[in-house]
């Protein structure tokens, strides 16, 4: 384990897990993962056989139902493989699923702040809605929404050729994390850490606190809307993405901040906690769309009267 060769060409995956939960552990990862890859493909496949739901919102949908499949993919087979004590990982893989970790979090963040930005639009300018989410501004969006994860990425790649390990390749977390690898390199350097905090606001508190706004200034504009329907329509919206996001932030972010504030957490506790965070919600974002969305709930209802 101590070798210069071993560390840098394979990593060990240390998930402590209670051995007694284990097969439960597993039971369930595999349970949520079938219904993730289920849920998610239903989701993008009513999308684009639908030419009405074709619309800006309803492709920032599809667009997190593939980051969903993708993440999920990354984290849970490999995940699972670890609980059944196939520990080891190559070096590459495990850089391949640090770096999908990075780009997708940091790209599923900028698209839920997206699809924010749509709302807003078309709540509180309905009908400036068409001049404002044009073609233009979509395909800026969507570059937007690559191009700056992707630079935050490769700025941690760049980091990462740097890295250097001689001491141990065991990495004390589920999956292949950027700051599980930092913490093991014989050469630690503040920036490798500087990085991470940068990150966390642009990517993290950044667009978490302008979706909020966003969404109580939706609200307020909401209260105007002299239709009950309308208002009732506007507010089941309002709900549904503040459901979404709060699933993709509240778990990540109680899990750095009850480190941050000091909180001895058990291993098994604060593990059970990451898994928590990147499996679950992959689930039930496709739940929550396919129960309050009425177009999607309607779509999926009439594929499925087809396939019978």
């Amino acid at each position: 384990m101590n070798q210069t060769l071993m560390s840098t060409t394979e990593f060990v995956l240390l998930c402590r897990v209670d051995s007694q939960k284990k097969s439960y552990t597993i039971a369930v990862l595999t349970m949520v993962y079938l219904v993730t890859l289920f849920g998610n493909f239903l989701v993008i496949l009513v999308i684009a056989m639908n030419p009405q739901l074709q619309k800006p919102m309803y492709v920032g949908i599809a667009t997190l139902a593939a980051i969903d499949l993708v993440g999920s993919t990354n984290i849970t087979p490999k995940l699972i493989a670890v609980l059944l004590d196939w520990t080891a990982i190559p070096y590459g893989p495990c850089l391949l699923q640090m770096l999908l970790v990075l780009y997708l979090e940091a790209a599923e963040s900028f698209l839920l702040a997206f699809m924010a930005c749509d709302r807003y639009a078309a709540v509180v300018h309905p009908l400036r809605y068409s001049t404002l989410v044009t073609k233009r501004t979509i395909w800026a969006a969507c570059t937007l929404l690559n191009a700056v994860p992707a630079a935050f990425v490769l700025t941690n790649l760049i980091f990462i050729t740097e890295f250097s390990f001689c001491n141990t390749n065991i990495l004390n977390y589920c999956f292949c994390d950027y700051s599980s690898l930092v913490k093991i390199t014989c050469n630690e350097n503040p920036k490798y850490f500087v990085i991470l905090s940068v990150a966390s606001f642009v990517f993290g508190i950044l667009p978490f606190v302008f979706i909020l706004l966003s969404y109580a200034r939706i609200a307020y504009a909401a209260l105007k809307i002299s239709s009950s329907d309308g208002k009732r329509k506007t507010f089941n919206t309002i709900t549904t993405h503040l459901l979404v996001v709060g699933l993709f932030n509240i778990p990540l972010l109680m899990s750095y901040m009850l480190t941050g504030a000091g909180v001895k957490l058990s291993t098994e506790a604060y593990n059970t906690m990451i898994i928590v965070a990147n499996v679950v919600p992959p689930m039930f974002n496709p739940i929550i769309y396919s129960f309050r969305n009425k177009e999607i709930r309607s779509s999926i209802q009439k594929l499925l009267k087809k396939s019978t």
